[in-house]
């Protein structure tokens, strides 16, 4: 039976049809990174993201004139909430509200006075626009700069809690806190504060994580630590990459520890040593190929293993999976062998009982 962690209790935060929040799973964001001014290209990109599996979609929005875009997108029927990304005018924040933006990310502090923060909480409040307080090194503010000298766990984890009060003073709770920090040790420690100290949901990510390997590790390690603790609420995956690769891989974090709410395939194996019979390695190259034009309609565990001596004990919570022995293998399901097949039809066979898995109730 797999286990799940158990997640921080929060409050729940409407964004368009989706919820926010420990009463719902938890959701993947990205971000788009087409010219805000180009509508057409910003839709085709959003529509891409949201076939990914994409389930927040985030836009650079710079100016008010960009804000049609917004206009534009919603005109066209897309679906998956939008959240417009502003900083220091808070003009751009009622335009977007007004252009039928889902969520607006601000740091209430770089906005200007506290009438203008008071302006976007009132519009926000009247059109049901949630509000996510993103935090990062490089918006601490001056006093709380002074105070801890360098932007600290515990400088990061204040600052958020500051703004929330900003909008709290204005009876806006309606609230998402982002606190990232490309230090992941640094973004962990100051969302686990920011985490005891308030009921309000999180939203985890390492930011300029990098891109390729280094990148997916630096994001794995952080977002991946402070969902094991039960801590986090919504992801993004901050990658120098194409937006469906971040999404690629905060799914591949979620799956990874439990917490994905979509059906997939778990493909487990063996590392491979002196006592495997079979060329594993190409093995579960073309079974990774051949799985990828199948719809998953349920989660499977499938295992592929090198021996019959630890392969069905070792992999007992698999539904379907193969074990080697000399020019063949044993297939398996929970434990118990089944059959023997031939190494060369071991692909085939494995793909045909995992459809017959995914068509069974």
């Amino acid at each position: 039976m797999e286990s799940q962690p158990i997640r921080r209790q929060t409050r729940t935060v409407q964004v368009g049809s989706l919820k926010i929040g420990a009463a719902a799973p938890i959701s993947i964001q990205s971000m788009t990174n087409t010219d805000p001014h180009d509508a057409e290209t910003t839709y085709r990109q959003v529509k891409a993201l949201e076939e990914a599996g994409c389930e927040i979609v985030r836009l650079a929005i710079p100016d008010l004139i960009s804000c049609d875009t917004i206009y534009r997108l919603k005109e066209r029927g897309i679906a998956v909430p939008l959240v417009a990304d502003i900083h220091f005018d808070y003009r751009i924040a009622l335009a977007a509200v007004e252009a039928g933006i889902d969520k607006i990310r601000i740091n209430p502090g770089n906005i200007g006075s506290e009438e203008h923060i008071r302006a976007v909480a009132k519009a926000c409040q009247t059109h049901g626009v949630p509000i996510r307080i993103g935090i990062n090194s490089g918006s601490l503010e001056k006093h709380i700069l002074r105070k801890y000298g360098a932007p600290t766990p515990q400088a990061l984890a204040e600052s958020a809690l500051y703004h929330a009060k900003l909008l709290e003073k204005y009876d806006f709770t309606d609230i998402v806190i982002s606190i990232k920090s490309s230090n992941v040790l640094c973004m962990i420690e100051a969302n686990r504060i920011v985490g005891a100290a308030c009921d309000y949901p999180l939203h985890l990510g390492v930011t300029e994580a990098g891109r390729g390997d280094m990148g997916l590790l630096k994001s794995a390690i952080g977002i991946g630590t402070l969902l094991c603790e039960g801590l986090g609420d919504t992801v993004r995956v901050s990658l120098t990459d194409s937006p469906l690769e971040e999404v690629k891989a905060a799914q591949a974090i979620l799956r990874t520890i439990g917490l994905s709410s979509r059906p997939y395939i778990d493909i487990i194996s063996c590392p491979t040593c002196g006592r495997t019979k079979i060329d594993l390695i190409p093995i579960c190259e073309e079974l990774d190929k051949r799985l990828q034009g199948i719809s998953v309609t349920k989660k499977l565990t499938v295992a592929v293993m090198g021996c019959v001596v630890n392969g069905p004990g070792e992999a007992a919570q698999a539904d379907i999976g193969i074990a080697g022995a000399v020019g063949e293998a044993v297939l398996f399901s929970h434990g118990k062998i089944i059959r023997r097949v031939s190494e060369k039809n071991l692909v085939d066979e494995l793909i045909c009982e995992i459809q017959k898995l995914l068509e069974s109730e």
